[in-house]
């Protein structure tokens, strides 16, 4: 019998050098106080800086508009706090670029017993895939949701659309759209927003237009979503 295998401890800075092969992947490494340890090059450029140094040491309020960073921040410190995040859709609103989608994981770092940080990973949401062969099946799905966000959408009629049982349709559409039906619908009704913010009018209004309940239900998502308050984000727009 042999003896068990010490486990293997990746080394950070071999994994942001890994990482920064990944043009569509935001990588970091943050201390116990939130401020960036690593980072790959995707995330150095996209801020619009000139080296991995100008981000190392300084925290998220530091480097993103004051209200963005602030969200990101808090973010932070409930991770740091033990929980985690997974697969959160959400938009990034880098200086030097276009909002985007994403999906971001981040995790406790441990020693022993302390939290002593937090690692994690924004992937740029990928294209749909069309060969799928329930491709043309899902395509009715999604014109449906595109034609009707502003209405009430029940996630049992679209798999009644499809012809699939609701499991199914949610197993099939995450494989193809790489998201929830759930989550394509809040992505299609926060886009909206995202447009309709740049005009005149009201918050409330705004979000009735998006298929939202009531306006505390629309600011909630949307902070969730862009990592700012509707009206924050008019701001930031104009």
């Amino acid at each position: 019998m042999t003896a068990a295998s010490a486990p293997v401890r990746i080394d950070a800075d071999a994994l942001q050098q890994l990482m920064d092969a990944l043009p569509d992947v935001v990588f970091f490494i943050k201390d116990d106080t939130g401020r960036y340890t690593h980072a790959n090059l995707t995330l150095v450029r996209r801020l619009g800086l000139s080296c991995r140094e100008d981000v190392i040491g300084r925290g998220p309020t530091e480097l993103f508009p004051p209200r963005l960073g602030e969200a990101y921040a808090t973010q932070d410190r409930r991770v740091l706090d033990g929980n985690a995040i997974a697969s959160q859709l959400e938009i990034h609103v880098f200086p030097n670029r276009a909002p985007g989608w994403c999906l971001t994981h981040k995790t406790p770092m441990r020693d022993g017993a302390r939290i002593s940080g937090l690692i994690g990973i924004s992937r740029d949401l990928a294209q749909p895939d069309g060969r799928h062969p329930g491709y043309a099946r899902l395509r009715r799905v999604l014109d449906h949701m595109e034609t009707h966000y502003h209405d009430i959408v029940r996630m049992q009629s679209l798999a009644q659309l499809a012809g699939l049982s609701l499991s199914q349709l949610e197993r099939q559409f995450h494989r193809v759209f790489h998201l929830t039906p759930q989550q394509w619908l809040t992505r299609l009704r926060i886009n909206a927003a995202l447009d309709l913010l740049r005009g005149d009018d009201s918050i409330a209004a705004i979000g009735q237009a998006c298929g939202f309940s009531d306006q505390s239900a629309f600011a909630r998502q949307f902070k969730a979503s862009v990592g700012m308050t509707p009206r924050d984000y008019r701001r930031i727009a104009r």
